[in-house]
């Protein structure tokens, strides 16, 4: 490994750190000011990333210790091609949904608004912490500290039903961190002697032999401890926290909290277990087989959703499990799609997750059933939300349309008719889910009647965003290159 010491994986989590006394202490008195600390910080943020972009992609990891408990326990950070991928996104994605949630909070005067940013400004200092760490002891430190900061978001508007999703959210992550998470760490430190990220894996040919039996149960606990990922029964969490306000839904489903899930199993997939490890042990197929469960069933239960935020919430269960999938199917064009669906379902989702909440502030709609001809009064919206769906169903020309050709090909290299089978049949249960809803804006016509008396305008704000986002899944579908080549660097 072409190793560099350098302080630049450390900036991007100290900056929005930064930023928080700034937010707090501007606070309600001037709320132009509070929102720029929060731009600024994401803009610094992004360009920190960017700037170690050319290292990484000419295969060269940063790495920087802050300091050490014991031998192999450090607090250490790591910008490689993997944690790249995932930071990029996230840094970018952060300026976007800043912009979005100007337009949504104030658009629907929200209270504690500077609370709402500050918790921002926090969640993207751990989402950092997450991406750049170099082993699982400083991952899972950063891990943990995301659902603390994310509580308050979700349980912002501080109704009784608030509260109880919030609470539903902090027991599901918290409980499988303490029950399953914590074990799998300790027993890996035991076997291995360290927790350091090692391409291949950290386990020498001598304890595969030896813990065969217990290093595949304790994968299992892996994937289920990182129950941010969602992998069925643990996704309850997820459609309980669509109780937060709608920016907030966007950074859970998009951008840092369930990506943190399917990036910190990717890590132990690649960089803990290794691949040829994984190909030995039978509790990988049951992993498998759980991620194809989710895929299906989620996309059914979101077909009956009659909640624009509901039905994403099930999708967002069904979607993460494609880049699970794609790493545990271990051939290179499935592990490929995994990785990249990482970004691909990013801006997908946070597109779709943009629209709602602009249906919502602007039009005080958030069921289907609602939406009858809402397109010709929320052109912009609409056509976002279109191909935020085109992608998720996996229409060329969109990202998802590359995410899951190579999950196909990955299948078929593995010889799987059965993954095959699921991922064509939940492709249609995606187009099930979103086209009426699509077939509904455009198609019917629309209700004056139900508007009672209000005028439906788009939020300047938020109709800019959610349009650039839709843009950039295109982009992605079509000059997909950079995304691809992280990809092929964590594969090498």
């Amino acid at each position: 490994m072409n190793v560099e010491q350098s302080i630049l994986p450390l900036i991007p989590i100290l900056v929005s750190l930064l930023a928080i006394p700034l937010i707090i202490f501007t606070g309600e008195k001037n709320p132009n000011l509070r929102e720029f600390w929060s731009v600024l910080a994401g803009v610094i943020k992004f360009a920190v990333v960017v700037s170690m972009l050319p290292a990484v992609l000419a295969g060269k990891t940063l790495e920087f210790e802050l300091f050490k408990l014991f031998p192999g326990i450090e607090v250490k950070f790591r910008a490689d091609a993997l944690g790249m991928l995932f930071a990029l996104g996230a840094s970018f994605l952060w300026i976007i949904t800043t912009f979005y949630s100007i337009g949504y909070m104030r658009g629907h005067n929200e209270k504690n608004q500077t609370r709402y940013f500050a918790c921002f400004a926090a969640a993207l200092s751990t989402t950092m912490g997450v991406a750049f760490s170099a082993n699982l002891f400083t991952m899972f430190l950063f891990y943990e500290g995301l659902t603390f900061v994310t509580y308050p978001l979700v349980a912002h508007h501080e109704t009784d039903e608030a509260k109880q999703g919030a609470r539903k959210y902090a027991i599901y992550l918290i409980g499988a961190a303490k029950i399953f998470l914590v074990a799998a760490i300790v027993i890996t430190y035991m076997i291995a002697g360290t927790l350091e990220f090692q391409k291949g894996g950290i386990f020498t040919e001598a304890v595969r032999h030896a813990y065969s039996a217990v290093l595949g149960v304790v994968f299992l606990m892996y994937i289920y401890g990182f129950a941010k990922a969602a992998v069925m029964p643990l996704h309850g969490w997820l459609p309980a926290a669509m109780v937060a306000p709608t920016p907030v839904s966007a950074l859970l489903h998009a951008v840092a909290v369930v990506k943190t899930g399917v990036f910190t199993v990717l890590r132990v997939i690649f960089f803990v277990y290794g691949t040829d490890f994984l190909k030995e042990l039978s509790t990988t197929n049951i992993a498998l087989f759980m991620a194809a469960f989710t895929i299906t069933v989620a996309s059914m239960i979101a077909l009956t959703r009659d909640n624009i935020k509901a039905r994403l919430a099930y999708s967002t269960v069904s979607q993460l499990s494609y880049i699970i999938l794609g790493g545990l199917l271990l051939t290179y064009h499935g592990m490929l799609g995994g990785i990249i669906h990482i970004s691909n379902h990013a801006l997908a989702k946070i597109t779709l997750f943009f629209c709602a909440g602009s249906l919502y502030v602007c039009a005080h709609k958030t069921e289907v059933s609602q939406l009858d001809g809402i397109a010709k009064k929320m052109p912009w919206t609409m056509a976002a939300f279109t191909i935020g769906a085109l992608g998720m169903i996996g229409v060329p020309l969109v990202g998802g349309f590359i995410t899951k050709w190579y999950l196909l090909m990955g299948a078929l290299d593995r010889g799987s008719i059965g993954i095959v089978a699921v991922l064509l049949l939940s492709s249609l249960l995606n187009a099930g889910y979103f086209l009426p809803i699509v077939y509904r804006a455009y198609f019917k016509n629309f209700d004056e009647s139900h508007t009672h008396g209000h005028e439906i305008r788009e939020n300047p704000f938020m109709a800019t965003t959610l349009t650039i986002t839709a843009i950039l899944s295109i982009i992605s579908g079509i000059y997909p290159d950079l995304i691809i080549n992280l990809a092929k660097e964590v594969l090498k």
